[in-house]
């Protein structure tokens, strides 16, 4: 809470700053008439630039004060869009992005990659410029990602780090034992191995058979992927991956990149001397929203749990089933939706919360509304709960997918406890009062309910699984049993429709609902994004009294620089704050 306060009193006080300017200044920059952004008012030659290191949202409302605080964000569906629409801009000539190491899942990046491939495709330049190539560190995947570009650019100082993939875990089961702490934990079925570092002393053959498969698919993908966009043999490219890193001379000999400079030597050829550099997201700021058939997006990101989906200054939504639920049933109820489109990248959560979510997936399609599931960069366990009844689902190839199945147990510090010198005694009123305990062991009669409700959520989860997907019971229990799988091997499984991100999950949208194929989308978001004065009246809600003292102050403090804050939010090419009557306590 202290940090989120912080934070907003700098920007604040940065605002108040601006009231310090003399009272002529002030007068003159008030009066300045600034009108919304469109497209005109675009460059007639604009080379678009992309930072691919600079932080990338699923939602645009996870952090309403970054514009003014000056932090660089993008929101990727936005990213993805303005590059479509920037290939048929006859006014956009090219595009130049920076990398040094994208803070991306595979998912994500295999969005933007589909994406530049479809902006080069429109005959436009695409260079990425890269200082290094995962410096330090493993750097396969912005390779992968780089691969996509028409002409990579590294600096003399940069590496490739073509390391190749590796899975690691660590493992408790040791250091319990020296402890004193018994893990007691249950699982269905044996691939369900996120219970093993509590269990095991390394990867059982369960778990290894599991992380091995999960590895050559995605093994294969990045070879694939890197082969296509450098033109060069797949079995060239799966002998450099794991040889990095590579210096930069033996990596342009490689043909990883293609030329070896700095960035203003990378960028002058674009530029021409008569083309303006424009930031990505400035560009789609400037574009007119897109007309067409209204359809409601809905998206559920991070763990799921019960209740609402909270919100921050500093993070994104995360995933509360009662207000994802909420708005499905919102978005069902409304006469002006055509289809839903739901978003999912969750690696799971709570079982209850899951199948909420579930059971409003399927009363929309029972409504009358098809629903889309587009699958971010994992939709695991849960996630993958929350997505199986819809008509279709589509997930990017490396899209970690399923484990269908349940875990659950408890640490024991019974004798951890005897350990450090500390005694508990408890009274309780029931067999199983005691049964979560930290204290003591699962009696028989306790090991019984526990494996009972395993059986039961296992069954529902198959069950469910296998009427949505189309399979029988007995495909279904051999493609579960706790099992992760990759994008590309889920759909040869039956598990999802097809292979891809937005782009072609929009096109899922149009087929189900039976519009043309060219028909254009108005994605409307459901629930509608956060405004900041609702964030600040959530913020007060919680932390301290002094705190929501504070937080009311600052409050007050938006309201009364409304004046300054609407120029200075039209320049930012963002909506002004604006608090409510009687928000403000």
């Amino acid at each position: 809470m202290m940090r989120r306060l912080g934070r907003f009193l700098l920007v604040v006080l940065a605002l108040v700053g601006v009231l310090s300017l003399s009272a002529v200044g002030l007068g003159v920059w008030l009066a300045l008439q600034v009108s919304p952004r469109t497209e005109h008012d675009l460059p007639d030659k604009a080379l678009l630039t992309l930072d691919l290191e600079a932080r990338f949202k699923a939602q645009a409302d996870g952090d309403p004060l970054a514009a003014l605080s000056g932090e660089k964000s993008y929101e990727l569906r936005q990213v993805l869009d303005a590059l479509d629409r920037a290939a048929k801009d006859d006014r956009v000539v090219g595009l130049f992005a920076s990398l040094g190491h994208a803070g991306l899942g595979l998912g994500e990046v295999q969005e933007l990659r589909d994406a530049v491939t479809r902006f080069r495709a429109s005959g436009k330049p695409a260079t990425l410029f890269a200082e290094t190539l995962g410096e330090g560190g493993g750097g396969t995947q912005d390779v992968y990602l780089a691969s996509a570009f028409g002409e990579v650019w590294l600096q003399p100082s940069g590496e490739v780090g073509l390391t190749g993939l590796m899975a690691e875990s660590p493992f408790l089961k040791g250091t319990f034992e020296l402890l004193g702490v018994k893990p007691q934990f249950f699982g269905r079925h044996e691939f369900k191995s996120a219970i093993d570092m509590f269990t095991e002393t390394g990867f059982s053959p369960a778990h290894r058979e599991n992380l091995g498969r999960l590895l050559d698919s995605l093994h294969e993908q990045l070879v694939a992927g890197i082969a296509s966009g450098r033109k060069l043999a797949p079995d060239v490219v799966a002998g450099l991956v794991g040889k990095g890193p590579f210096l930069p001379a033996e990596a342009k000999a490689a043909g990883l990149v293609d030329y070896i400079g700095y960035r203003d030597e990378a960028l002058a050829p674009l530029l021409d001397g008569t083309a303006e550099e424009l930031d990505l997201a400035d560009y789609a700021a400037h574009l007119v929203e897109a007309k067409g058939t209204k359809v409601a997006l809905i998206q559920g990101v991070g763990a799921i749990h019960r209740g609402e989906s909270r919100h921050g200054f500093d993070s994104e939504p995360d995933f509360g089933a009662r207000t994802i639920a909420e708005a499905l049933r919102e978005a069902a109820e409304d006469d002006s939706v055509k289809a839903i489109l739901f978003r999912v990248d969750s690696p799971g959560g709570s079982y209850t919360a899951s199948d909420t979510v579930w059971r409003e997936v399927k009363r929309a399609r029972e409504a009358g509304k098809p629903v889309v599931v587009s699958m971010g960069n994992m939709a695991a366990s849960g996630g993958y709960f929350v997505a199986m009844a819809a008509d279709r689902i589509v997930a990017q190839p490396g899209t970690v997918t399923g484990s269908i199945g349940v875990f659950t147990g408890k640490l024991v510090l019974e004798e951890f406890w005897k350990k450090i010198g500390v005694s508990w005694d408890e009274m309780h009123r029931g067999d199983n009062a005691a049964i979560w305990s930290a204290n003591r062991p699962f009696t028989p009669e306790a090991k019984a309910r526990i494996d009972a409700l395993l059986d039961h959520i296992y069954a529902d989860f198959t069950g469910k699984a296998a009427a949505g997907r189309g399979l029988s019971a007995e495909k279904m229990d051999q493609v579960a049993r706790g099992r992760i799988w990759t994008g590309a091997d889920a759909r040869t499984l039956g598990l999802v429709d097809g292979l891809g991100g937005w782009f072609e999950a929009k096109a899922a949208v149009r087929e189900v609902a039976g519009l043309k194929p060219d028909e254009g989308l108005r994605l409307v978001e459901y629930p509608r994004p956060r405004k900041v004065w609702e964030l600040l009246a959530e913020a007060m809600a919680g932390g301290t009294v002094a705190e929501r003292r504070h937080l009311a102050q600052l409050s007050r403090a938006v309201t009364a620089l409304e004046p300054v804050l609407a120029p200075l939010a039209q320049l930012q090419g963002q909506a002004p704050l604006r608090l409510p009557p009687g928000a403000t306590p």
